[in-house]
């Protein structure tokens, strides 16, 4: 018998015109649209989140920002949609089974993307209060795409709620891994027979990048690697104008608790205090700036030197640049997107190292004079598939495909070749990506050798992301050439 309040099986939500049915639809509207009189704020921010994974954005992420202003929300709703749009590309996979454990038919994209964000809130937003995870989401259909919609999506929420369980059961086809729920009956895949389609579903990871880390490293392993990217990233503070004793004891005193991270200059923070971190006198007199333990290795690995001319290609948003200027070399910091390159300026005036950094906006070497002196290094962090990274680029893995690699193994050859081009004899070259993939690792440093047998390979490294006692490492690949006198 179902209990006060509890809407119909999904079957009966064709009584309201279902999923597909028009009665009240309102338009989708710009990301800026209001609410009809009378709906709350936390509405419009579950309309926002809907919004932005319904624009079309290959980066819905990156989409927070600019929508949540058209809409006029605050810091507090804008934290909201972050965590609902975050969590939606993070676990789509396990979302989408949902979907389909109670769903009748397939609903339409557009009712699909409010089903997996009251779900996104039921099953990972454990701040979230069951009734209002309900109430907003079916409301936020309801003004977005009718009653007919909102009813259904109430049925098959409501239908869903009464087959979690608390706990673990035990068995990986029920269990909701990294959350403390299972249901009642299966919800993934076999692991044992399809561990691939498993991996989908219940670690969201593509089936096809599963199989790749599989062949390479065991199935131990890539199950491994799929975990860690489901976690929730730190945000990694590189110390620039103290030891990190100071710095972690600077950033206590503004309210924010620190952790040492493996490498000797980095602490970590929650990503929840961003905003507290960027206010603080430390990040605004340049002592701590944010970025990754595997960018700042990369730039290490070339060993600027004071007085050095050195070549930063594909240089946004500069920490690279920031940190072989902060060795005393002077840079010319290159990158195609002008974008990217606008907020370079003011960090390295934070950083003090304004003077030391030339930006400039260029698709390759393209406005580089053919006769310009040459450099004595050149760093190329180059644009890549971001496999080693999916914790903090969680939307990267559903972008992943072999045509996708090939253009950007493609475009990492070209990089290397430019940048080759322009180091003096007896310079060096590193090259680095935030991949695991051999195609835009090992693979491309030996293409590039073979085209250009002047260099020679010094050192190389691979990182797996992990996360042990030495703290969370992201996983990326750098090496150093060097190139012949």
């Amino acid at each position: 018998m179902r209990g006060r309040g509890v809407a119909p099986a999904p079957r009966s939500a064709a009584r309201g015109q279902g999923p597909h049915g028009r009665r009240g639809v309102c338009t989708r509207g710009a990301p800026g649209s209001q609410l009809p009189p009378g709906r709350g704020i936390r509405t419009m921010a579950r309309l926002t989140a809907w919004r932005i994974l319904r624009s079309g954005s290959t980066a819905p992420l990156r989409e927070v920002d600019r929508y949540c202003a058209r809409a006029g929300l605050d810091d507090r709703d804008r934290g909201l949609v972050r965590q609902l749009v975050g969590t939606d590309v993070r676990r789509r996979g396990t979302l989408r089974a949902l979907v389909k454990l109670e769903a009748r038919g397939k609903p339409s994209a557009d009712v699909a993307a409010h089903l997996r964000l009251g779900l996104a809130q039921l099953f990972f937003l454990d701040r979230i209060p069951v009734h209002a995870a309900v109430s907003e989401t079916v409301r936020a259909t309801t003004d977005s795409l009718g009653l007919g919609r909102g009813r259904y999506v109430n049925a098959v929420l409501r239908s869903v709620l009464r087959t979690r369980r608390s706990g673990s059961s035990g068995d990986p086809q029920r269990d909701l891994v990294n959350a403390p729920w299972h249901l009642d009956k299966p919800l993934f895949r076999n692991p044992e027979e399809h561990p691939a389609l498993w991996a989908e579903d219940a670690l969201s990871l593509p089936s096809a990048l599963f199989k790749r880390w599989t062949k390479r490293h065991g199935q131990d392993v890539a199950t491994d690697l799929a975990l860690q990217a489901l976690r929730e990233p730190a945000l990694s503070l590189v110390c620039t104008g103290g030891n990190r004793e100071a710095m972690a004891l600077a950033l206590d005193e503004a309210g924010v608790p620190s952790r040492p991270g493996r490498h000797e200059r980095v602490l970590l923070v929650e990503r929840g205090a961003t905003g507290t971190v960027l206010a603080s006198e430390a990040f605004t007199s340049g002592a701590l700036t944010i970025q990754g333990e595997t960018a700042l290795r990369a730039a290490e690995l070339l060993g600027a030197k004071p007085g050095e001319r050195l070549l930063d290609l594909a240089a946004a948003p500069g920490g690279k640049s920031s940190a072989l200027a902060l060795a005393g070399a002077g840079v010319l910091a290159i990158d195609k997107n002008p974008s990217r390159l606008a907020a370079m300026p003011a960090a390295l005036e934070r950083m003090g190292v304004s003077e030391r950094v030339q930006p400039l906006a260029s698709d390759g070497l393209a406005a580089l004079a053919p006769n310009a002196a040459p450099f004595e290094g050149a760093l190329v962090d180059a644009p890549c598939s971001n496999t080693g990274v999916l914790a903090a680029r969680p939307g990267a893995r559903w972008r992943f495909g072999p045509g996708s690699l090939a253009q950007l193994v493609t475009l990492q050859g070209e990089l290397l070749d430019q940048a080759a081009q322009r180091v003096a004899p007896q310079g060096r070259l590193v090259f680095s990506t935030c991949s695991l993939e051999p195609e835009e690792g090992s693979q491309g440093t030996r293409a590039f050798l073979d085209r250009h047998p002047e260099w020679s390979l010094a050192e190389e490294h691979l990182d797996l992301p992990s996360a042990d006692a030495e703290g969370p490492l992201d996983g990326g690949y750098r090496a150093l050439l060097h190139r012949e006198p």
